[in-house]
């Protein structure tokens, strides 16, 4: 016997929908690219991701098909992700900081149609171009005013290109396990592999991330996403903002202490995230002039092992809490948060950094294990370690076309590649790695 309850797919285009009739109100300040800051709502977002979804079905773009974005997290970037999201085709967000050669494989093993790129990138875009075997157009992230003379084939700008259609269009049906977005890791031997993410994953993803004992987001919080949007899935937070209705401030892309730190005070940032690297930066420039972080509350550290005397500092210092996090391009990134549970919640001092210092324990949808090499299950005793290995709705089950064969054992459990701890309480904590899988620079 089947339940009778409604059969609603899990879009992630309904995340702005909903944004756009819930909070209404909520704004997504960025940082543009030409260097002003701009504000929109999520209502203005929904429209214009209309308009890209109508004008990229104009230009032939449909179900399956991939469409490049090479650009920092700004406005127009996350409506080209919904706009991409809700005709059926695929979002591939391209890394700047992997190697020419790197990026020309993934755009031609991806087949992308579409490239849309930020101002940034143009003169790097203009070198590689001819290698690539699929691009038919290239949309600049940026208007009239701004757009630069190009040789890039069909080369147009982005508010001239969405500006030829009227918005008036209706999102595409298709089934919840349809492709969403990809994104290829380059923390693996040989070429970077992609990893596909479904929409179903996507948002069961980020109502995993917005739970208390993950990130915690609510329609109260103004949201930073500082990690870009082309390392891992953007953390969720794309997605997860518009889930709860928190208001979003997008860095564009300047990323450096007192960039960062203009934009956390001024628009009263509660909640952050990004890699060791910038927070180290941002902690420099508060040293170095005296500046105080008094809107915000918690900052979310991945990407790398998050530095004790970092998660130090913004605790006792500054006063904001640190979720020290762990995850993977093949996990839509979240595999484990290190909130404390109630064993813990009570420790201060060394003893509290401690378990910070621990990758942390995995949310609902996310299952985990530690092995020997012979795939015999070890202990949760926080002494033992062995391969982690995963397995959830947001891990993947294989890459792109295929590449690395199978990579799931009996059990369909995915090997990180890391070597872990797991204690008692469910806490883990790499301690070593057969394969250099996480990458600070470009995947989390």
């Amino acid at each position: 016997m089947l339940g009778l309850m409604q059969d609603w797919p899990l879009l992630c285009h309904r995340v702005i929908d909903h944004a756009a009739i819930n909070h209404a109100d909520r704004q997504v300040v960025s940082r543009s690219v030409e260097g002003e800051i701009h504000a929109t709502t999520y209502p203005q977002v929904r429209a214009r991701a209309l308009r890209v979804a109508q004008r990229l079905a104009r230009d032939g773009i449909g179900m399956g098909d991939r469409v490049a974005t090479l650009a920092w997290n700004t406005w127009r970037h996350l409506e080209a992700w919904y706009g991409i999201l809700g005709i059926g085709a695929i979002y591939h967000t391209v890394n700047p900081r992997l190697f020419a050669d790197q990026i020309i494989w993934i755009v031609n093993h991806a087949e992308d149609r579409v490239m849309m790129t930020d101002l940034t990138f143009v003169p790097l875009l203009e070198k590689l171009a001819d290698r690539f075997e699929s691009v038919e157009r290239y949309v600049i992230l940026t208007d009239a005013a701004h757009m630069p003379n190009t040789a890039l084939r069909n080369a147009v700008a982005y508010e001239d290109w969405i500006a030829e259609v009227d918005g008036d269009f209706t999102w595409a049906k298709f089934d919840e396990s349809t492709a969403a977005g990809m994104c290829y890791t380059s923390g693996t031997t040989g070429n970077p592999k992609g990893v596909v993410y479904s929409h179903r994953s996507n948002v069961l993803h980020s109502m995993t991330a917005i739970s208390l004992d993950c990130i915690g987001l609510s329609s109260r919080e103004i949201v930073m996403p500082v990690v870009p949007m082309f390392h891992a899935n953007g953390w969720s937070l794309a997605l997860s903002a518009p889930m709860t209705g928190a208001a979003m401030v997008m860095p564009g892309p300047k990323l450096d202490g007192e960039s960062i730190y203009q934009l956390l005070d001024r628009y009263q940032v509660s909640c952050t995230a990004a890699v060791p690297t910038v927070w180290l930066m941002l902690l420099q420039y508060l040293e170095a002039t005296g500046a105080k972080l008094p809107y915000l509350k918690k900052v979310v550290i991945g990407g790398s092992a998050c530095p004790r005397e970092m998660t130090r500092k913004f605790q006792d210092i500054y006063g904001v809490e640190v979720f020290h996090a762990w995850g993977m391009t093949e996990m839509s990134p979240l595999g484990t948060v290190c909130t404390l549970k109630p064993a813990y919640a009570d420790l201060s001092g060394e003893a509290r950094l401690d378990v910070q210092q621990k990758q942390g324990h995995t949310p609902f949808t996310v299952e985990m294990k530690i092995t020997d090499d012979a795939g015999r299950e070890l202990s949760w005793d926080g002494k033992t370690f062995g391969r982690l290995k995963v397995r959830g709705p947001a891990v993947a089950k294989a890459y792109f076309k295929g590449e690395g064969g199978e990579i799931l054992d009996a059990e369909g459990f995915f090997d990180t590649g890391d070597v872990a701890t797991i204690d008692r309480h469910g806490y883990m904590q790499i301690t070593d790695r057969s394969k250099d899988i996480i990458k600070s620079g470009g995947e989390w």
